[in-house]
């Protein structure tokens, strides 16, 4: 059996009878894995063993409800709401997709993938909740002073839930690319839907595997199915956390969620001036809480996710992604560092179909994206204001890492002296931005063949 529920000491809540009953849970589900993997009876064991589970967990609400009412817990009514949404809703989706398709292996897997990642959220974050084993409410606070808050929260919930240290690398993440990447979106309304929130979560693949793959015994070093829809889940359970800390009069509930494409999340993100942008690294990976409230998307991103299409989105989600991801592998990184839009949006529209081309509007903008996804060649603007393309390559030759990234700078003017007060600092070149586009592609593919030869 290659996946297993790892049972870990920090689910342990402290209340004897909801921890057994957590352990008999993830019990259960380990039971599931195996019944998956089974021969002729395979059906016949997901049915039981899905039965018993389904039993099990609407037990343990009631228990669990039971509990906080005798402690007086002030959650009762939310953590009510949330049983009832698992109750009511995915369980029965999740049934129903089973019996359509006859308990294919996917639809399993679905099936495992969303009750892994609503019981690993549910365990880390609500039922700890119950002890009094989280941070207090931050009210009445200013803006600045919201932002500063949610680090410690969304930094607190991660330790809470993964024992990871994480740390802020950025309060204004602008949407760089950082490896092989997982982005989701979630937004949420109220019942008449006059005000949204929205939330873009920004994962390295990695990052998954080491957490929720890890907690779920996953033995691979790549995204699937089962883990995705798991992430999903958790994911969601701690959005909902964090937007607990922050809650108002009004209740919010989850209206669409998308699985996005780098491009499409892009697109997403350049349109909206966002409320909240931060950029975090664990120590197992790098990922990104983004919100905009309230926000109403004119056209939709992606396919919105649904308990009817949630296996086959995530399916083709997976192979698209793996799809572009090989085109992309072949190619050589670009990174175009200029301030003027048009030049950015120019130069990586003549590059695009040769090269994989990301751009930064800022020489500190340009430095967070080299460390996050090294490129093969900078281009970089000479004349930018407050931190313009000298300071910015002295920046970057300070640091033994990039001692030897290739850089060239883009300039508008031929200036012998210029050119001389940068050469200690090793460029590779000048390009002239008034070249035709084909002369400066030409200039581009000839650095590449020479560097190659």
């Amino acid at each position: 059996m290659d996946t297993q529920f790892v049972w870990q000491e920090e689910f342990n809540i402290g209340v004897e009878s909801i921890d057994k009953e957590h352990q008999r849970l993830f019990k259960i589900i380990n039971k599931l894995f195996a019944f998956k993997e089974e021969g002729k009876n395979r059906q016949w064991a997901c049915q039981k063993g899905i039965k018993f589970f389904k039993g099990h967990a609407l037990k343990h609400f009631a228990d669990e409800e039971a509990y906080m009412a005798s402690i007086n817990y002030e959650g009762l009514d939310q953590h009510k709401h949330i049983h009832k949404g698992f109750r009511e809703n995915t369980l029965p989706a999740l049934e129903q997709e089973l019996e359509q398709t006859d308990y294919s292996p996917d639809a399993v897997d679905h099936f495992l993938g969303v009750c892994a990642g609503w019981l690993i959220g549910h365990t880390l974050t609500e039922d700890l909740a119950i002890t009094g084993k989280q941070m207090r409410k931050w009210e009445n606070l200013l803006p600045g002073e919201e932002i500063e808050a949610m680090k410690k929260v969304i930094i607190q919930l991660v330790f809470d839930m993964f024992h990871l240290e994480s740390h802020l690398i950025s309060d204004a993440y602008n949407g760089e690319k950082f490896g092989r990447g997982v982005y989701y979106r979630l937004v949420y309304g109220t019942k008449q839907n006059e005000k949204q929130q929205e939330v873009f979560l920004v994962f390295e693949e990695q990052l998954l595997i080491n957490t929720v793959g890890k907690i779920m015994g996953i033995q691979t070093n790549k995204l699937d199915t089962m883990l995705t829809h798991a992430a999903r889940y958790t994911a969601r359970q701690f959005v909902e956390r964090v937007m607990e800390h922050f809650s108002t009069e009004d209740s919010y509930e989850l209206k669409e969620e998308n699985l996005l494409s780098y491009n499409q999340f892009q697109k997403a993100f350049e349109k909206e001036q966002l409320q909240v942008s931060l950029l975090f690294n664990t120590g197992a990976g790098y990922f990104s809480y983004c919100a905009i409230a309230p926000h109403l998307l004119e056209n939709g991103v992606a396919t919105p996710i649904g308990a009817e299409n949630a296996m086959t989105e995530v399916e083709k989600y997976l192979m698209k992604r793996e799809a572009q991801e090989e085109q992309e592998d072949g190619k050589l990184k670009v990174l175009v560092v200029d301030d003027s839009l048009t030049i950015r949006e120019g130069i990586k529209k003549l590059l695009c179909e040769d090269y994989d081309v990301a751009v930064a509007e800022s020489g500190v903008a340009a430095i967070r994206t080299i460390t996050l996804n090294r490129p093969d060649l900078v281009l970089l603007d000479y004349e930018m204001p407050v931190c313009d393309g000298k300071q910015t390559l002295e920046m970057l030759r300070s640091d033994d890492a990039f001692a030897d990234l290739s850089v060239i700078f883009l300039t508008g003017r031929r200036d012998p002296g210029s050119m001389i007060e940068v050469m200690p600092l090793n460029p590779a070149g000048y390009l002239l931005k008034h070249l035709k586009p084909e002369e400066i592609k030409k200039e581009i593919d000839t650095f590449f063949e020479k560097r190659k030869k």
